[in-house]
Order: structure tokens, then sequence, then C-alpha cells
């Protein structure tokens, strides 16, 4: 990469255009699986819960499962799916969820899946970070640091599209 083309890029961050995609560009692996960009927004005064989006990708050739999550900062946390049905947003914990070989499942505002966390222990604070355990059937469990991106609502714009209205 240029010169030029590196600071356009560090000045779009800086001035937030690239959005979460550079404050969160990181990632863990367990086996073949691949966690990718595990992120969280920051929570407003009084939110007791909070949204976790990341990637999992499994590289391999065998199936595997997203059994559960926890997290020290919060008393819950459970992976859910959300549907829209006409206007109306419905929200399900899900027991596991399947990841296929050779396939990606992206939990994301714009995605029908997320971490829920409930209880949370303190506000999450944009810039900082707290550890959350992934457990999947086969590969076992894996520890990945969630980073905490600031929340727009929290600047004066209005509620993200997307985000899960918990």
């Amino acid at each position: 990469m240029t010169y030029m083309k590196k600071m356009l890029v560090a000045l779009a961050g800086a001035a937030g255009l690239l959005g979460p995609a550079l404050a969160t560009a990181h990632d863990a692996r367990l086996g073949s699986l691949h966690v990718m960009h595990p992120m969280a927004r920051a929570t407003l005064p009084g939110q007791q819960s909070g949204v976790v989006y990341l990637t999992v990708e499994n590289e391999g050739s065998s199936a595997d499962r997203l059994m559960s999550v926890s997290t020290p900062a919060a008393s819950g946390a459970a992976i859910h799916t959300m549907s829209m049905q006409g206007t109306t947003m419905k929200m399900r914990e899900l027991d596991s969820l399947p990841l296929a070989p050779s396939t990606k499942v992206q939990m994301t505002a714009d995605s029908s899946y997320h971490i829920m966390l409930t209880g949370l222990k303190q506000p999450l604070k944009a810039g900082e970070q707290f550890p959350m355990t992934m457990t999947f059937e086969q590969a076992g469990k894996l520890e990945v640091s969630i980073h905490v991106a600031p929340n727009q609502a929290q600047h004066g714009a209005a509620a993200m599209p997307g985000m899960p209205a918990h």
C-alpha cells in the first residue's frame, strides 16, 4: 500500500468513515474454527443488556455447533436469532448454533443472529474490552476478547438500523 493510501485509510478511520471495521480487526482460532471481529457497542446509561456481534467460520470438513457463551461482564449470555414478522421484531434464544463445514455464520446488526448479554455488571464503554467464552460441541472452549465500539446513539445520532432493540 502506498504512503498516500495508508494516510487516507488512517484519516478515514479517525473520522469514523470506516466504522467498526478497523476498530475490530482481531480474531481467534480453535482448530478449524475462526472467530472474526468480536465486538459490542457501548451501552447507554442504565442499560442492563448489550449485544455482541462476530463471525464464525468453520474452515474444516466436519460440522460443529456453538453450544453456549458466557462472560464475567454479564449475569447472562445467550445465542439469539431475530426475525421480522411484518413490522414486529421477534427474538428467540437458541439452544445451539449449527456450523456446517466450509461455511461462515455472521452475527451482525443486519443478520439473523447475535449474542445477547443480560444483567450487565457495569456499562460497556467504548475502547474497552471484555472476555467471552464460546463453547463448541466438537472443538471445545475458546476465549475471545470482545472489543467495545462507540454507540452512535451516544453521539446524538439515531439508533443504528438493524440493531436489536433490547
